[in-house]
C-alpha cells in the first residue's frame, strides 16, 4: 500500500483517523468538512493528507447543536413534558371508573410492557442521532420518514387546543383574586323590587353556570358558532405569549423555565394533599378511591384504557421526547432517564389521585349534608301539613341535629310505610356512596367539581389561585415539549433563526386557535381531543417500534446501545421491542378502531333551557372534519413511503450529526491493521457500514454463540446510510 495513504499514516501518527471510508478506498484527499454541514472539526489547512488533525475536545458540540446546561434541566424538561393535565384530571377519573385500586395493577403492568420500553427507545434514538423526529426516522429507515412528519402534525393539532385549556386556566386564575369567588353563588336577577335567581344557574349549579355561561358563553349546537368570545380570545393570546417566551431561545430558555414549571406543581399538590387530609370526609374519598373492585380487572375495556393512559402519559409519539433527548451528550445514560421519568410520572399520578379524591370526598360530604338538610325540611313540611304521621319518625331523631345515619333510618321507615305514594314525596336517599360514584373527568373535574369544592375551603381564593396557577404550569411544561417537537425537526432541516421560527409558529397557532375561542369552541376542543391524536399517534409509535426492532434489527440496536451507554441493556428490552410491545400496540389500534366504529360520533351540547348537557351527533360537515383530522395526520406516512420507494424525493439521510460521524470513525480507527484492511477490502465503495458502530457483535439475549448480521453493509435503504454516500439533502 502506498505510503501516502490514510492507512499507512496511522502507523506514524497518534491522531485518530477521521476520514470517511470512501476517502480510504479512493485514496483521495478528504474534503474540507469545516465548510460543510457535516463538519468533522478539521482545522483550517488540515485537508492535506500528510497534515495531522487537531484533536477535538468535544465531538458532541462540533455541529453547533445546543446542549442542556446540566442533567437536572433535561430531567425536569422530560418530566414537565410527560406530567401534564392528564395526570390531574384523567388518571383519577380512570381509577374511579375502572375499579379503584384494582386499576393500578393493569396500569403498572402495561407501564412495564409498553411504557418504559418505548420511552427508552425514543430517548435512545434521539440521543444517538441527535436530530428531531423527522431526521431520526429518515436515518433509521428513509421510506418510513413520514413517521416524523406525522408526529409533527399531531404535535401541531394537539398544541392548538391544549393551549386553549391553558387560556381557560389563565382566565380562572385572574378571576380567583376576589372574595367570594365569582362561581360561589348563582347571580341574582332583579325585576323591579323582585329578586330571582338566574333560571339557568338554578337548574344546574353555580360553578356549572359560571363555566358554561360566564366563561365559555357557549352555544347550544356546534352549528351555531356564536362569534368570538373576547374574554377567551384574550386569554388565549396571553397563553401563546407565555409559550413563546418560554421556548424562544430553544432549550436555553425552556430549560430555565422548567425549574419552576416542573417543580411548582408538586409544591401545590403537596399543599393540597395536606389541606385535603384535614378536611371532613377526605378519608371517605381516599378509601372509596383505593377500595379495589377486583372483578373489573377481567374487563377488556379496563386494560384498553390503561394502555391508552400509559401511552399518552409519557408523551410517546409526539416527538418532544426525541427532540429533548437529541440535545444530550452521546454517552448520557438514557436507560436510567427512561426509568426515572416513568416512575416520577406514575408517582405523580398517584399523588394527584390522592389529592383529587381527598377534595372530592370533602365535597361529597358537603353535598350529602346539604341533601340531608333539604330533605329534612321537606319531611318537616309534610309533618306539619299532615301528609306524614309523626309516628313514622323514630323517637330519638332530632331534626335540629340530624345526622346522615338518622336521616337514612327515617328515610327507610317512610319508604316502607308509604310504599305506594312514596314517589310523590320527592325525597332523595342522600347516600354518600352515590356522591362519591359521580365520575367527573377532564374539564368537568378542573373547572366544575374542583372549583365547587374549593368554594367550601377556608380562604378559598388562595387555594383557587394556587390550583389554577398549578394547572398553568402543568400545561406550560407540556406545551414546551410539544413546541420543541415542532421546532426541532424544522431547525434541523432548514437554517432558520430559532427566535423567528418560534414567533412565526406561535402567531400562526394563535390565529388557527381562534376556532376554539368561538362560543362553540369547546365542541371543537372535544373533537380535536377525540380524533386528532389517539389513532394517529398509536400508528406512529408502532411504526417507530417496527422500524427499529424489525427493519433496522433489534440485535443491531442492542449492540448500538451497548456502544453508546457502555453496558448492555437487559434482554427484557429485546423481547419487549421485538414481540410484546408491537403486539400490545396492534391490539390497542384494533380496540381503538372498534370503539370508533361502535360508539356514536358526537359531543355533549349545553342546553341552556334545561341547564344540563345533552348528547348530540355531529352534523355531516363536523363528522367529515373529525375524520379529516385522522387522515391528514396519517397522510404523510403513505405519501413519503411511495415517494421514496419510487425515488421521487431524496431520502435526506446525509445529515448525520457530527458526533455521530466521529463516533463511527473513532470505532473504525481502533481496529487492528489487519481488521482494518479486511474491513476495507471486503466491501465495495457503495456499501455502507452502519453509522451505529458494530465493532462487537451482539450475542442475543442470553446467547452464548456469536450472532452477526450480514446486512450491515447493504446499500439498500433499509438502515442508516453511509456518511460518505453522496446523498443530496432533503
Amino acid at each position: 500500500m502506498p505510503k501516502n495513504t490514510k492507512v499507512t499514516q496511522r502507523e506514524h501518527s497518534n491522531e485518530p483517523v477521521t476520514e470517511s471510508v470512501a476517502d480510504l478506498l479512493s485514496l483521495e484527499h478528504p474534503m474540507d468538512y469545516k465548510s460543510s454541514q457535516m463538519s468533522m472539526g478539521l482545522s483550517p489547512g488540515s485537508t492535506a493528507p500528510g497534515k495531522a488533525l487537531l484533536p477535538s475536545p468535544d465531538p458532541d458540540a462540533e455541529d453547533g447543536r445546543p446542549a442542556w446546561n446540566n442533567k437536572l434541566e433535561y430531567i425536569l424538561a422530560q418530566v414537565g413534558f410527560s406530567v401534564g393535565l392528564g395526570n390531574v384530571w384523567r388518571f383519577p377519573y380512570l381509577c374511579q371508573k375502572n375499579g379503584g385500586g384494582a386499576y393500578l395493577v393493569p396500569y403498572f403492568i402495561l407501564l412495564l410492557l409498553i411504557g418504559i420500553p418505548l420511552f427508552f427507545l425514543e430517548l435512545a434514538v434521539g440521543q444517538r442521532i441527535r436530530r428531531g423526529s423527522i431526521g431520526v426516522w429518515n436515518y433509521v429507515y428513509p421510506q418510513l420518514g413520514g413517521i416524523g412528519v406525522s408526529s409533527l402534525m399531531v404535535c401541531g393539532f394537539v398544541g392548538l387546543y391544549y393551549n386553549v385549556i391553558i387560556g381557560w386556566s389563565i382566565f380562572y386564575f385572574f378571576q380567583s383574586f376576589q372574595y367570594p369567588l365569582p362561581w360561589a353563588e348563582c347571580p341574582i336577577q332583579r325585576n323591579g323590587t323582585q329578586a330571582i335567581v338566574e333560571p339557568e344557574c338554578e337548574k344546574s349549579s353555580a360553578t356549572t353556570y359560571f363555566w358554561y355561561r360566564q366563561t365559555l358563553n357557549i352555544t347550544s349546537t356546534i352549528d351555531d358558532t356564536g362569534g368570538l368570545n373576547w374574554k377567551m380570545t384574550l386569554s388565549l393570546l396571553v397563553a401563546w405569549i407565555l409559550v413563546c417566551m418560554a421556548v424562544i431561545k430553544g432549550i436555553q430558555s425552556s430549560g430555565k423555565v422548567m425549574y419552576f414549571s416542573s417543580l411548582f406543581p408538586y409544591v401545590v399538590l403537596f399543599c393540597f394533599l395536606v389541606r385535603g387530609l384535614l378536611l371532613k370526609g377526605a378519608v371517605d374519598g381516599i378509601a372509596h378511591m383505593f377500595t379495589p373492585k377486583l372483578e373489573k380487572m377481567l374487563e377488556p375495556q379496563v386494560w384498553r384504557e390503561a394502555a391508552t393512559q400509559v401511552f399518552f402519559a409519557l408523551g410517546l409519539g409526539f416527538g418532544g421526547v426525541i427532540a429533548f433527548s437529541s440535545y444530550n451528550k452521546r454517552d448520557n445514560n438514557c436507560h436510567f432517564d427512561a426509568a426515572l421519568v416513568s416512575i416520577i410520572n406514575f408517582v405523580t399520578s398517584i399523588l394527584a389521585t390522592l389529592v383529587v379524591f381527598a377534595v372530592l370526598g370533602f365535597k361529597a360530604n358537603v353535598m350529602n349534608e346539604k341533601c340531608v338538610v333539604d330533605n329534612a325540611e321537606k319531611i318537616l313540611g309534610y309533618l306539619n301539613t299532615g301528609v306524614l304521621s309523626r309516628e313514622l319518625i323514630p323517637p330519638h331523631i332530632n331534626f335540629s341535629h340530624l345526622s346522615a345515619q338518622d336521616y337514612a333510618e327515617m328515610y327507610g321507615v317512610i319508604k316502607t310505610v308509604k310504599e305506594d305514594g312514596f314517589g310523590q314525596l320527592g325525597l332523595d336517599a342522600c347516600v354518600l356512596e352515590d356522591e362519591l360514584n359521580k365520575a367527573v373527568q377532564g374539564t368537568g373535574l378542573a373547572f366544575i367539581a374542583f372549583t365547587e369544592a374549593m368554594t367550601h375551603f377556608p380562604a378559598s381564593p388562595f387555594w383557587s389561585v394556587m390550583f389554577f396557577f398549578m394547572l398553568i404550569n402543568l400545561g406550560l411544561g407540556s406545551m414546551i415539549g410539544t413546541m420543541t417537537g415542532i421546532t426541532t425537526p424544522i431547525l434541523d432541516a432548514f437554517k432558520i433563526r430559532k427566535e423567528i421560527l418560534c414567533v412565526v409558529c406561535c402567531i400562526i397557532a394563535f390565529l388557527l386557535g381562534l376556532l376554539f375561542v368561538q362560543r362553540s369552541g369547546n365542541y371543537f376542543v372535544t373533537m380535536f381531543d377525540d380524533y386528532s391524536a389517539g389513532l394517529p399517534l398509536t400508528v406512529v409509535v408502532i411504526l417507530e417500534n417496527i422500524s427499529v426492532a424489525w427493519i433496522y434489527g433489534t440485535k443491531r440496536f442492542m449492540q448500538d446501545l451497548e456502544d453508546m451507554l457502555g453496558f448492555r441493556p437487559y434482554s427484557f428490552y429485546f423481547y419487549m421491542w421485538r414481540y410484546v410491545s408491537p403486539a400490545v400496540l396492534v391490539v390497542l389500534i384494533a380496540a381503538t378502531v372498534i370503539e370508533m366504529a361502535v360508539s356514536p360520533a358526537g359531543y355533549n351540547a349545553w342546553v341552556e333551557s334545561e341547564g344540563s348537557e345533552r348528547f348530540q351527533s355531529y352534523p355531516p360537515w363536523a363528522l367529515a372534519m373529525a375524520y379529516a383530522l385522522i387522515v391528514v395526520a396519517m397522510l404523510p406516512l403513505p405519501l413519503v413511503f411511495i415517494a421514496r420507494h419510487f425515488n421521487l424525493i431524496s431520502d435526506g439521510s446525509n445529515k448525520l450529526s457530527v458526533s455521530y460521524r466521529k463516533g463511527m470513525m473513532k470505532d473504525i480507527s481502533n481496529l487492528e491493521e489487519q481488521d482494518e484492511q479486511r474491513f476495507i477490502l471486503s466491501k465495495n465503495p457503495s456499501e455502507a457500514p452502519s453509522p451505529m458502530p458494530a465493532h462487537r457483535a451482539y450475542l442475543g439475549p442470553g446467547g452464548t454463540q456469536e450472532m452477526t448480521n450480514t446486512n450491515y453493509g447493504t446499500s439498500t435503504k433499509t438502515g442508516y446510510q453511509n456518511i460518505g454516500s453522496p446523498e443530496s439533502e432533503l
